[in-house]
């Protein structure tokens, strides 16, 4: 399998600040943030699955936008995969004919332009040789990681979390984990915000990193823009085995 970042940024200005959203092969996306507006239409239209972590704007900002630029254009629904909680919100707050139309129901229920297909904890949705299981998360809305499992080798996208446990304890279990994303969205100054909004910050990381009993790449994603270089630096200072480095727009990762 191979991964594509379209966008790994904790916000938005200028070119290279585009928000958490990832090509996966051709055909599926974690998460749906702006990264995803500078594919091409063709591009576009190849995609079948979007795999949600939350609900939060920056990870679901292109999905009402990239229905209505290619839903005609498709022969079988984009499906949208998600926890009940965050499907019911997309539901009740963008496609609600208020916001954004209900896709859901165009051109009619029987034959929609998108599906949204809840998935819970520990279920796998498998894609071919492909498996994507839904991991645990803890987030300030119900929210969800997802590992990736191409049979060679694994990928979790952590999405947005603080420390979370039961996410440790699965990550411990995964044999053949070669990439972890995980976000690390404040600097240490901010250790307060961070836990406030169930982000993490380099001493949440380290705390995080030190428990783990497998040892990935470890990439940082959805620094906020222009505190990145602090937050990297304060990651560094800490120390540890695992080596953290800021993932970076367009880079690839094959597992």
């Amino acid at each position: 399998m191979k991964l594509t970042v379209l966008g790994c940024s904790g916000g938005i200005g200028g070119a290279s600040s585009r928000t958490s959203s990832f090509l996966v092969d051709e055909d599926i996306l974690l998460d749906c943030g702006t990264g995803v507006g500078d594919l091409t239409l063709d591009a576009l239209r190849a995609v079948d699955y979007v795999f949600v972590t939350h609900a939060h704007l920056d990870h679901i900002a292109s999905i009402p936008l990239m229905v209505d630029s290619v839903g005609e254009s498709r022969h079988f629904p984009l499906t949208v995969f998600g926890s009940p909680e965050t499907l019911r919100i997309l539901r009740a707050h963008i496609f609600n004919w208020l916001i954004w139309p209900d896709f859901t129901a165009i051109p009619s229920r029987h034959r929609p332009f998108l599906r949204l297909q809840p998935i819970k904890v520990g279920e796998c949705v498998r894609l071919g040789e492909r498996v994507i299981t839904a991991l645990p998360a803890h987030h300030t809305v119900p929210a969800l990681g997802y590992c990736l499992d191409s049979g060679a080798g694994k990928l979790v996208y952590t999405g947005d979390t603080t420390y979370c446990k039961p996410l440790i304890d699965v990550l411990n279990r995964l044999s053949d984990l070669r990439h972890l994303i995980v976000e690390t969205a404040f600097a240490d100054e901010q250790h307060g915000l961070a836990l406030a909004s169930r982000h993490l910050s380099p001493a949440l990381l380290a705390t995080m990193l030190d428990e783990l009993e497998v040892s990935p790449q470890v990439y940082i994603s959805h620094l906020k823009p222009g505190a990145g270089e602090r937050i990297m630096a304060q990651i560094a200072r800490r120390g540890g085995a695992l080596r953290p480095r800021a993932l970076v727009q367009g880079e690839v990762l094959e597992f």
